[in-house]
């Protein structure tokens, strides 16, 4: 058995412009300062609470609970398949891995439960997987509760299993679960924060994705 686990923003949907953009209205809303563009995308992956928490330095809690909540609020407002798209060759690489024998898919993303799925089903992919890993029932990224979630809930071994992500907090969390990992460069960090961190194989195109889960685990 071989277990494919997947992040979703920036590894299978394009939420990048949608992510920074979101939060620089939900700030300006409650008169909070913006960060920088760089200081943001560091945060992707990561629960939206830690997240307001980087992002408002010195925040008390009931500020950064006021941010989150202007957050998610803009959040749903502007959600949907056209602000957050499916990366061009997405689709392709799941029908050719579920093609392979044996070969299990899951999520382990920063979102919500509810978010994940209600964005796996608006592009028709919720099916696809058989394990949605969030913090809504795990311990956040980097933690490696998630994997180890995903793996005990299908029986996957630790050889057998590889975490896809784009960013440093995907390649942490496989490294404290003792998976490999491959690193995606199309997303929210940078190749050299991703090897860095513990990325076993760096693809900047979907196509590059099979053959390099294939090297790690075998």
């Amino acid at each position: 058995m071989k277990l494919v686990v997947f992040d979703l923003d920036g590894t299978l949907i394009d939420s990048v412009r949608h992510y920074v953009d979101t939060l620089t209205i939900a700030f300006n809303a409650v008169g909070q300062p913006v960060p920088d563009e760089t200081t943001i995308r560091s945060v992707s992956g990561i629960t939206a609470r830690e997240a307001m928490g980087i992002l408002a330095p010195g925040a008390t809690a009931e500020r950064v609970e006021e941010v989150l909540q202007s957050y998610r609020t803009h959040y749903l407002e502007r959600a949907g398949v056209h602000s957050e798209p499916l990366f061009v060759g997405a689709l392709d690489l799941l029908d050719r891995l579920q093609a392979e024998p044996a070969t299990i898919l899951a999520v382990a993303t920063g979102k919500g439960y509810r978010s994940a799925v209600t964005l796996l089903e608006r592009h028709g992919i919720l099916d696809r997987f058989d394990s949605i890993q969030t913090p809504d029932h795990n311990r956040g990224k980097p933690d490696p509760q998630m994997l180890d979630t995903a793996m005990a809930r299908v029986g996957a071994d630790r050889s057998n299993t590889v975490m896809i992500g784009d960013t440093v907090h995907d390649m942490r969390m496989a490294r404290a679960a003792r998976v490999a990992a491959v690193g995606v460069t199309w997303g929210y960090h940078t190749p050299d924060d991703l090897l860095s961190e513990g990325a076993g194989a760096l693809v900047s195109r979907f196509v590059e994705l099979d053959p390099a889960i294939n090297r790690l685990l075998e």
